[in-house]
Parts: C-alpha cells; structure tokens; sequence
C-alpha cells in the first residue's frame, strides 16, 4: 500500500497530500485491513498546514501519518493553480460516516475518543456511538469515551485511557481532540495497535452527536465551512481565523502560482482546464 500511496502523492504548503478520493481513502482502509495492515490518516486544513509549517512537532505527525488527504478547500485550490489538481477534498467530518458504513459492512469495530464530556448524562462519544450504529446496522461498537478536558496532562488518567483503547482491539479509533493533541494520541497507540486504523477528526464526534452543527451544504461545497464555524464560535476562532490563517491563504495561493510557472514545460491553459 504504501509504494500505492506515494506515487499518488503533490506537495501543498510543502506538505505531501495523497491525490485520494474518500471512496479511494475508505477503499484503501478495507483492503489494508484485510491483509490485517493498519495505519493513520490526517485530514490537514489551512490551519494545520500553518502550524506543521511553524512546529516541527506538528509536521511530523503529518510525516508519520499513512495517508495525509485536503480537508480544506483552500488546499486544494492551491493544487489546482499550482497545475497539480488534487481530485476533492476529503473532509473527516465525512469520513467518520464513509468509514463506518464500510466497517459495518465488514462487520468490523470502532473506538469513538473525544467528543464532550457530559457528567448529566451519555458523552458526546456515547451519542455519537449510537447515531453512527443507528445508521449502519452491523458496525461493532468496540467503545466510546469522551476523555475530561487536560485528561492527557494526568498521567493515571492518560495511561487508563490509552489501556481501555488498547483492552478493545478496535478495526478503526476516530479520535476527535483537536490537532495536535488527537494526533499526539495516536502516536502513542499505534505502536500497541499495529493492525488498526487511525483517524484524527477534530470537531467531527462532536458534529455526529449532535453538539455542534456543519454548514449547510452549499457552504462547504463553496469552501466556506470556516466562515460557518467563525460565526458559531467567533471569540474562540475569530485571531485564528481572521488574523493567521486568512494571510496564510494568501501566500499559499501565491506561492502555488510561483510553483506552477516554476514547473518544467509548464501549460497555462492545461492548468485553468484542470480546475
């Protein structure tokens, strides 16, 4: 798989992005697990790429991952000027659901870590759980917790964690505690879990139970699920959004122009029809 994946790599922001579909994504997932092959999956958007650019720590986990896929539409515009078109974006607030209609159909397990905790009643995990079973009859529900907020700073608390995960054996774990901390975890599972999967997904566990709501679809279509969540939580998102990561677009578009007139044999007109 992995000689498949690099070959179907382009660079955005300096970073390798994998040229997958999600229907390519969740088909390479069910064949890896077939052959009892595990890995990871990051879903970078502008704002990971800024930070991988700014923290080494950052860019390694995108080094570290199997497949590294756009989650932003900005990433992708960048490939289509730079005349290297990546085919979609592949969001992870998508993938939670592609993935699990596949495992269910494969009768196989997922771990759900993240989420709100709620001590008056079921976890966002617990709720997501049963949405995401609700809707693929046949998904193996191997756990679902939604770890207290700084859980990672507390040692008994982070190693209990990582043991409950590691006890389940699950197929695929959806980790949604915002990057880097989700991406962090899975590095300290994946060396105890070689054959599972692995998927960062932020805000997205939080999304399938119900406690945050995605743009409409026309917005994410257009690229402007940011500007949908800026207004859901604008005290939280309005510095990062307004003031590091709208000039970082800026220079990621520019630069991917430089690269396209940078390109041996460059084609104008071929790069305008790949968009």
């Amino acid at each position: 798989m992995s000689e498949q994946v690099t070959s179907r790599q382009v660079s955005v922001g300096d970073v390798p992005l994998h040229r997958y579909t999600e229907d390519q994504v969740v088909a390479a997932v069910r064949e890896a697990l077939g052959r009892d092959e595990g890995g990871w999956i990051v879903t970078p958007n502008v704002d990971i790429l800024r930070q991988a650019r700014r923290h080494p720590a950052a860019r390694q986990h995108l080094d570290d991952a199997t497949v590294v896929v756009a989650d932003g539409m900005p990433l992708v515009w960048a490939s289509r000027i730079a005349g290297t078109p990546l085919p979609e974006r592949v969001c992870g607030a998508n993938l939670i659901w592609s993935l699990t209609a596949a495992l269910a159909t494969d009768g196989r397990s997922v771990y759900l870590l993240g989420g709100s905790p709620d001590a008056d009643g079921p976890s966002g995990a617990v709720r997501a759980a049963e949405r995401l079973r609700a809707a693929h009859p046949g998904l193996r529900i191997a756990g679902a917790h939604s770890p207290g907020y700084g859980f990672d700073q507390r040692p008994d608390e982070l190693s209990a964690t990582l043991d409950a995960v590691v006890g389940a054996r699950p197929d695929l774990v959806l980790v949604g505690l915002g990057f880097p901390r989700q991406e962090a975890i899975i590095a300290m599972l994946r060396p105890r879990l070689p054959g599972t999967w692995f998927l960062g997904c932020g805000a997205a566990i939080n999304f399938v139970a119900g406690d945050r709501s995605r743009a409409p679809r026309w917005m994410q279509r257009a690229g402007l699920e940011w500007a949908h969540r800026l207004t859901s939580e604008p005290g939280r998102l309005a510095s990062r959004y307004l003031r590091h990561d709208l000039p970082y677009v800026c220079r990621l578009l520019i630069d991917a122009g430089r690269r396209r007139r940078q390109r041996p044999g460059h084609d104008d007109g071929a790069a305008r029809r790949a968009t």
